[in-house]
């Protein structure tokens, strides 16, 4: 499996990410760089963490309009999976990719730490290797990482199980505890937990491996029927 790894101007989670696919999934990853109109041949894209354009105006917000992300609509549209983390979440709900939206943590204060967050569903692509119910600790390092939405969004995104991961220590004050969500068709995940930090034992712990092996699995086809748009 090839996965794309995503590189704006201010991305400092990127080569994370790649370390974490190549040298601990042992899949094979490639940067893209954000002015780039292709994704290439990749089976699976990430959008990693950091400070795309210097979050100026919003986080996100600039980075929606880089010429990478129309390519990045089209293959999501087409059933391919995106994985956005931190700052890849505020990527893809100011794309329109995912909804709500990502504001500033309440207490306004920057939160860098290693929470526990809870996998609400297994029926993704990225979650079904887990168990529901099952605690990961994960880090998180963000300033703008309060989910919110409207009610009908919650109501929906509950009802329709696309609440991915939930904090069960909720710092930044994201509604309903929300850490991270699927889109309609359940092949987008928008969450604001570093996956890719912890992911080697040398980082302390291997729990956010669930998340990327989920994917890598599930595209050598050992979990065909989570996959109904993935052409494996």
């Amino acid at each position: 499996m090839k996965f794309g790894v995503v590189v704006f101007p201010g991305s400092n989670c990127d080569h994370d990410a790649w370390y974490a696919v190549s040298h601990n999934l042992h899949q094979k990853a490639e940067f893209i760089w954000h002015d780039s109109p292709s994704l290439g041949d990749v089976d699976a894209v990430i959008l990693p963490g950091g400070f795309s354009y210097g979050d100026y105006l919003r986080c996100g917000a600039i980075a929606k309009f880089s010429p990478v992300m129309s390519a990045i609509r089209k293959f999501a549209a087409e059933g391919g999976p995106v994985l956005g983390v931190c700052n890849g979440f505020q990527v893809l709900v100011e794309t329109g990719l995912l909804p709500g939206a990502l504001v500033r943590n309440a207490g306004l204060k920057f939160i860098c730490r290693t929470g526990p967050v809870r996998v609400e569903t297994t029926d993704s692509v990225f979650t079904h290797q887990a168990v529901n119910g099952q605690i990961l600790h994960l880090p998180i390092a963000h300033g703008e990482g309060c989910y919110i939405a409207d009610e009908h969004t919650l109501d929906r995104l509950e009802g329709e199980d696309r609440v991915a991961l939930r904090y069960l220590e909720n710092r930044n004050g994201s509604m309903r505890d929300i850490a991270g969500i699927l889109s309609e068709g359940r092949n987008v995940l928008g969450m604001m937990p570093h996956p890719e930090r912890a992911a080697d034992p040398l980082m302390g712990g291997t729990d956010g491996l669930v998340i990327l092996s989920s994917l890598a699995e599930a595209y050598a086809g050992h979990t065909a029927s989570h996959l109904p748009a993935l052409k494996i």
